[in-house]
């Protein structure tokens, strides 16, 4: 079977696309729940009880603020993703088999998948910052007629929060947080995905020793070990998630006016310093306490149990389906020469 470099872009586009607009509802939700101003906008005062109630109609509104720039950005990244990953994988395995002593297989997963993930970020984090921003911004005060309006596609919240960035290199502060973020994902991700898919399709040739996995049976199994895999290891990387959405909501990096002074010149000045991810996790464990750090985690398992089995499971059958057709267009070709 052919797996061309046009086949596999292709078949990333196709799984990006896919996962983008299925699960961003719950990736905004996650966000919002993360935000350091999730109590002031998205809760409101219960009485006398210390504990404010989930403003459902503010939370639930807009749900897909802030796609536009992902469904650009993901389908280069994604691309990218793949094409370096199968390329890694396909020398680190060939360098592998030179050596005295064979690295296990998962090392080697691993190693493809991270050097992939390193790309893949560079590009996707000025979309993933945009993204983040977008999610939280809020729809101006509407009448009471129309104010309990859930409606998806709110106008220029994108934009809204790019104005608030003053230059493009602002747009790249978060690739730290995210590379920190998806590296010990993708490392316990992909080997164990691997495995996982290794064992179903052993299970599978079991059961029908005699006839060969259709092309749907080979993407279940793909998003199911997908799925599973994902979502374990994204539990495990909440806390790394938390920092890294503060991080990228901080990008913009607005002056507080208690942080300005006046220089020589009549130029305002920040004092202000940019705190560190450790500083930003202190933070958190200090202002929320433990389950603070793990705030979302339960949205982030569910969403990328779906995530990652349509992502990888869309590319596998994409990237096979692929394959198939220039193999048999090949076949043809050859018949009539």
């Amino acid at each position: 079977m052919s797996n061309a470099h046009t086949d596999v872009l292709l078949a990333g586009a196709i799984a990006a696309f896919t996962v983008d607009l299925f699960v961003y509802p719950l990736d905004t939700l996650k966000t919002r729940f993360q935000s350091p101003d999730f109590k002031k906008v998205y809760t409101t005062p219960h009485g006398a009880s210390p504990i404010p109630i989930i403003n459902r109609a503010v939370l639930f509104r807009g749900l897909y603020q802030g796609i536009g720039s992902v469904i650009i950005a993901t389908v280069p990244s994604s691309g990218a993703f793949f094409t370096t990953y199968e390329f890694s994988k396909l020398h680190l395995n060939r360098l592998n088999e030179s050596l005295p002593s064979s690295l296990p297989q998962p090392v080697v997963h691993a190693a493809a998948s991270s050097i992939a993930e390193l790309v893949s970020c560079f590009i996707l984090t000025p979309a993933e910052v945009l993204k983040q921003n977008a999610q939280v911004v809020s729809n101006p005060a509407r009448s009471s007629s129309s104010s309990q309006s859930t409606s998806l596609f709110p106008k220029n919240a994108t934009m809204a929060a790019l104005r608030k960035f003053n230059r493009p290199s602002q747009l790249w502060r978060g690739y730290t947080a995210l590379a920190a973020r998806n590296l010990p994902f993708t490392a316990m991700h992909f080997p164990l995905f691997e495995h996982l898919k290794s064992r179903l399709m052993k299970r599978r040739e079991r059961l029908h020793p005699s006839r060969k996995p259709t092309l749907l049976e080979r993407g279940l199994v793909t998003s199911l070990a997908a799925g599973t895999a994902g979502s374990i290891a994204a539990v495990i990387t909440t806390p790394i998630d938390v920092v890294k959405t503060r991080i990228m909501l901080s990008a913009s990096d607005q002056p507080n006016p208690h942080t300005l002074f006046e220089s020589s010149d009549g130029v305002k000045v920040s004092t202000a310093k940019r705190k560190s991810g450790f500083q930003i996790g202190r933070d958190v464990l200090r202002d929320q306490g433990f389950r603070g750090l793990w705030r979302g985690g339960a949205l982030r398992g569910a969403w990328t149990f779906l995530g990652s089995g349509l992502y990888l499971g869309a590319y596998d059958m994409g990237r096979i389906w692929l394959g198939q057709r220039r193999d048999g267009k090949k076949q043809d070709d050859e018949g009539i020469s």
